[in-house]
């Protein structure tokens, strides 16, 4: 009998558990499917944007996109709505315990070509999340949005203000605003995770924080079309000091390398070491400056890998590039030394057009 009574309390306890479990509180956008025929590339989902890149032709009229959202979250218009996405549209998800909601905008159609980039504009902050800079590039009614580590330093730093960022925008560029990369200690709970300092950096790509390989956090690499032949923009730079009194410098690159279904896009890791990069421009020593004045580069994009662009995989996606701007040369690594500032402002892609 007391066996018995005990078995049935038991069950109750664990029907009071479960019932009491609170309602998930979260709102996000976990993947977006649509079929891979006409995908040029993954779906792209940052913070409040989901960017789909399309083959070139595609009826953007009536897209029914999928989405898989957080547990218990609802989302609006439903998963699998057909709309016009010839404008980029709404979509609002609601948590599980309806006390939050985000708006994300999806936006769908063909890639156009960036080759052009002011850091003006940056993208609004929603209410509750991280404060920090997400800068935006616009064409032709799309927008491309560069990365960076801040939501990494957030892990750390989650009431710093946008400015004292690692990565941030600032006033004084050459034109208008420019970007403002400076490394930064991340405190004792950087140190407990091996990473003791946080580098300016900014790349095409995107972020996904990964707490057990932070090297592999960031994915860099978008489709690109055409066939690089120059980097050029201007730069300033104060180099912080390092306890042994060597100084620091910083590191402005780009890199195209093959996409293949193993290879989507490079990290922290192989970024310059891959087999799949084909082409890399990348500013020497001899040029990376100290200075307090505004100074133009110019770096040509040189053979990797003994390789060379085959035209017909170009034409059909089959290569990404990434530009990299860090305020540490070795960041990536957690080396580099605090107070170390880049500036950084009108960069340019010039294609070859051969």
């Amino acid at each position: 009998m007391r066996r018995g009574l005990l078995i049935v309390l038991s069950v109750l306890m664990l029907v009071s558990c479960i019932r009491e479990e609170a309602p998930n509180t979260e709102a996000d956008i976990i993947s977006c499917i649509l079929p891979p025929e006409i995908l040029l590339r993954a779906p792209i989902i940052t913070n409040e944007k989901v960017v789909v890149y399309v083959k070139e032709g595609v009826d953007l009229k009536g897209i029914a996109p999928e989405f898989v959202v957080s547990d218990g979250a609802s989302i609006a218009p439903r998963s699998g709505t057909k709309r016009d996405f010839s404008t980029p549209q709404p979509y609002t998800v609601t948590s599980e315990d309806h006390h939050w909601s985000k708006v994300y905008t999806v936006e769908i159609g063909p890639m156009p070509v960036f080759t052009e980039f002011h850091f003006e504009d940056i993208s609004g902050v929603t209410p509750g999340e991280p404060a920090y800079d997400v800068f935006v590039e616009s064409k032709n009614g799309f927008s491309l949005e560069w990365s960076s580590g801040n939501a990494g330093y957030y892990i750390s730093n989650s009431n710093a203000k946008a400015k004292d960022y690692p990565t941030c925008q600032a006033s004084g560029g050459v034109i208008g605003k420019c970007v403002k990369l400076e490394t930064r200690s991340t405190g004792s709970l950087g140190q407990m995770f091996g990473a003791p300092i946080a580098a300016g950096n900014l790349f095409l790509g995107s972020f996904h924080l990964n707490l057990q390989d932070p090297l592999k956090s960031t994915h860099m690499g978008i489709p690109f079309f055409h066939k690089p032949k120059t980097l050029t923009g201007w730069y300033k730079y104060k180099a912080g000091t390092f306890s042994d009194g060597k100084k620091d410098t910083f590191d402005i690159y780009a890199v195209m390398f093959e996409s293949t279904d193993e290879v989507q896009y490079l990290d922290g890791s192989n970024v310059l070491s891959s087999e799949n990069l084909v082409l890399v421009a990348r500013l020497d020593g001899t040029e990376r400056l100290e200075t307090d004045e505004w100074t133009r580069f110019e770096i040509p994009f040189k053979v990797a890998n003994g390789k060379t662009i085959d035209s017909d995989k170009l034409t059909k996606g089959g290569y990404n590039l990434s530009i990299v701007l860090s305020s540490s040369r070795d960041g990536a690594s957690f080396n580099g030394a605090v107070g170390s500032t880049l500036y950084a402002d009108e960069l340019t892609l010039i294609l070859d057009e051969e």
